[in-house]
């Protein structure tokens, strides 16, 4: 990856917070018009880590450049070149739709002109022309995710930084937001984009993996498949729950999940399965066990070594 294509670029990253190390010497970068996924555990650091690529949280240690402004020095040249979205709606829930984003063009120095244009462009790409009076507060899910995107992206940031934005929303809508995401990535925006849904990283083009601090895996989703250590089997059988019992505590299982009526199981090697059919046999569990396509809640697993974390 050459440095002139990186937009974002961290070296031996860290955070602590007292005892507590948040994040552990983290070397990252970011590609123009990359749409780059974070993955992790809760608790693995993504959110202290987009803080301090926004120059919101002054690092423990090491070296952040975003869009070649030196952080924490260019902090405040920085906050008008980037956008930040989080999980919790931040805007005034006593506005209006049109009173928020007035007051975000009046922050962000526009002036009225380009404000007012801007401001009805948005109101039609997301969908709130219909919406400009109501109250912000009484909105969805969904339409409170749109007005806060419209708000993020209102000064056409070269950057977008997002912190598990559709955690609260439903999964239409989560669709309809990804499309927008790709919308501003084809227009040359980049983003960063945590989240805990295996089918939002999937849409990334690429995914780094947090766990206690550290990026335990970075690449493209396909990359990231065709390099999982672990390999995942399908077993069916007349008592999945049984089954789970009985195979609980072996060395050979990294991880297991039932999936309807047939028990996904991520074992350390290919060789693993013998154990798997011995095990079963012993509990008296008759089961027909298959190969089957590695997904990238697998690949978690793997490198994390832990359950693949609940969706909120």
């Amino acid at each position: 990856m050459n440095d002139h294509e990186l937009v974002i670029q961290a070296r031996g990253l860290s955070k602590r917070f007292g005892q507590l190390t948040a994040v552990d010497r983290l070397d990252l970068g970011v590609r123009r018009a990359e749409v780059f996924g974070f993955l992790g555990p809760n608790g693995s650091g993504k959110s202290t880590t987009i803080r301090m690529l926004c120059g919101l949280l002054l690092p423990s240690a090491g070296e952040i450049e975003v869009l070649g402004c030196r952080i924490p020095r260019d902090a405040e040249a920085l906050k008008r070149r980037i956008g930040y979205m989080t999980q919790r709606f931040s805007l005034y829930e006593d506005l209006s739709v049109l009173e928020n984003l007035e007051f975000l063009a009046t922050v962000q120095g526009l002036g009225k002109a380009a404000a007012r244009q801007r401001i009805a462009e948005l109101l039609e790409r997301y969908w709130l022309a219909d919406r400009r009076q109501q109250m912000a507060g009484t909105l969805s899910g969904g339409q409170k995710q749109r007005l806060a995107l419209a708000g993020a992206v209102l000064h056409k940031p070269d950057l977008l930084l997002l912190d598990e934005p559709t955690s609260a929303v439903d999964p239409q809508s989560r669709r309809e937001f990804w499309d927008s995401l790709f919308e501003l990535a084809d227009a040359g925006t980049t983003l960063l984009v945590s989240t805990h849904y295996m089918d939002e990283a999937e849409r990334c083009t690429r995914l780094g993996i947090l766990d206690a601090g550290r990026l335990v895996a970075d690449g493209s989703p396909r990359e990231l498949l065709d390099a999982l250590p672990g390999h995942p089997l399908l077993i069916d059988c007349a008592q999945p729950r049984q089954a789970q019992r009985a195979l609980q505590g072996s060395t050979a299982v990294l991880a297991m999940a039932q999936i309807g009526a047939s028990l996904r199981v991520l074992v350390a090697s290919a060789d693993a399965r013998e154990r798997i059919e011995d095990a079963l046999r012993a509990a008296g569990i008759a089961a027909r066990i298959e190969d089957t396509q590695p997904n990238l809640e697998d690949v978690f697993v793997s490198v994390t070594r832990q359950p693949v974390p609940a969706a909120p």
